[in-house]
């Protein structure tokens, strides 16, 4: 592994080097273990600890099977569905792995009694499996996380309907958390030369979701003008959001906690920000009771900064704590588009406010492969940027997730595999310098 770090790092190193590079037998990965899976147990999901539950482990590197690449991970960054992984909920990732372990004989691999998580990196390509022709070793690449199969006709309009669609790190093994990681070849991007591992590592995912989500018309079909509520804007999937707003024409409203977080959607150009902390919403009474005059008066607030108009689309991904909110808030004929429900799973909305209006919710889950590599395009072009606020050794990627659990973060919390130190994997200064303010405007709080 030392020879394989030395060689990326060197900068230099002929591609053609890369191929002879020993690949080593075991390396080490961030794991749950199978048999920790009832330690919660009578534990509220806020009281679970992701540091109990994570382990970096010493694991047996996977065989290489057609159409699939063994990369060298030098950063990768946390998720929600890594939270959703560490507390085993709503259910532990192994029944994911055992079922895709009856896939096949070579998915038989993933099914193990430990689980290598992460569904972001940022590496370079070691090896590749029978049928890769774009990818080759030496590659400085970075992953989305939509894994397909692709053998029913379900998927080849649009690949994330396909019966066998997986998301990797989280519903297959050996994910970015990690010194090692095995993907699909089609799930490779090339890394932006202006970023650095770590910042590199930080977007696949959520920027991904975002642009599928609002951009996409598989998701909201966003326009120049539409006015966007954006719950969570200055986290992960709604820093992203507002910014493909800002760059799209549209009209972010951005909703978040605290002051600081206002601040950070202020830097991304965001005009309209609301403070649901300092506003007070209540939006559920107790824990089986909404309240209808709260999303009445969250209305007022975002027509009081609109000049009087309702949102075109809301970008959802808390799920039970404000999907009533979301659905009574829309504009008559809006969209309410939802990827997640990091609050619960279970929704509730009063459905006058959706039938009799004509609204419509759009269920948006990740990106097709299409989508992730126009939104990695966007990261690439300088047109949407990096929104890493914290890094993190990999030996410490428990309280990297207990952050991310306990929304003690902003933007993306990203971690150091084989990259022994941020700030390195930089090849185009050029570029990095005329937009160093941006890609560092989460650092800055």
């Amino acid at each position: 592994m030392k020879e394989i770090r030395s060689a990326i790092l060197a900068g230099d190193t002929p591609k053609e080097a890369f191929t002879s590079l020993r690949v080593p037998e075991t390396y080490r990965g961030v794991v749950v273990r199978k048999e920790d899976v009832n330690i919660f147990s009578g534990l509220a999901s806020r009281d679970k600890d992701p540091r109990r539950s994570l382990h970096l482990d010493e694991v047996a590197t996977p065989e290489i099977g057609p159409g699939e690449a063994l990369v060298a991970v030098m950063a990768s960054s946390i998720n929600y569905n890594t939270v959703w992984t560490s507390v085993f909920e709503p259910l532990p990732t192994f029944g994911f792995l055992e079922r895709y372990g009856r896939l096949s004989p070579l998915s038989k691999r993933h099914d193990l009694p430990y689980h290598v998580v992460g569904s972001d990196l940022a590496g370079v390509v070691l090896r590749t499996g029978p049928g890769v022709h774009a990818w080759s070793p030496g590659d400085e690449v970075v992953a989305h996380c939509l894994s397909v199969e692709l053998e029913r006709p379900e998927g080849h309009n649009d690949t994330i309907l396909d019966p066998e669609q997986r998301i990797w790190g989280f519903e297959t093994n050996f994910g970015g958390l990690a010194e090692l990681a095995l993907v699909k070849a089609n799930q490779l991007m090339p890394k932006p030369a202006h970023l650095s591992w770590e910042e590199a590592a930080a977007s696949g995912l959520v920027n991904s979701t975002a642009y599928r989500q609002l951009v996409s018309r598989n998701g909201a079909d966003m326009k120049q003008g539409d006015i966007v509520l954006i719950w969570g804007a200055s986290g992960g999937l709604g820093s992203y959001a507002t910014q493909l707003a800002v760059r799209g024409g549209a009209i972010p409203v951005c909703v978040v906690s605290s002051s600081e977080k206002a601040e950070i959607a202020h830097r991304m150009g965001a005009e309209l920000v609301i403070d649901r902390t300092s506003e007070g919403y209540r939006f559920w009474t107790d824990e089986h009771t909404q309240n209808p005059k709260e999303w009445q008066r969250f209305g007022k607030k975002i027509r009081q900064l609109t000049g009087g108009e309702d949102p075109d689309i809301v970008f959802e991904h808390p799920g039970q704590e404000t999907f009533g909110a979301s659905v009574y808030v829309a504009r008559r004929g809006g969209t309410i588009v939802t990827c997640a429900s990091t609050s619960g799973f279970v929704h509730s909305y009063d459905n006058r406010y959706l039938w009799m209006n004509l609204k419509k919710i759009v269920g948006s889950h990740f990106a097709n492969y299409r989508e992730a590599w126009e939104a990695n395009r966007l990261i690439t072009k300088g047109l949407v940027h990096p929104t890493v606020s914290r890094v993190y050794p990999l030996d410490e990627t428990g309280q990297a997730v207990y952050e991310v659990h306990r929304n003690l973060h902003q933007g993306k919390v990203a971690v150091l595999c084989l990259a022994p130190q941020e700030g390195l994997g930089v090849r185009d200064n050029a570029i990095r310098t005329r937009h160093l303010e941006a890609i560092n405007r989460f650092r800055e709080t």
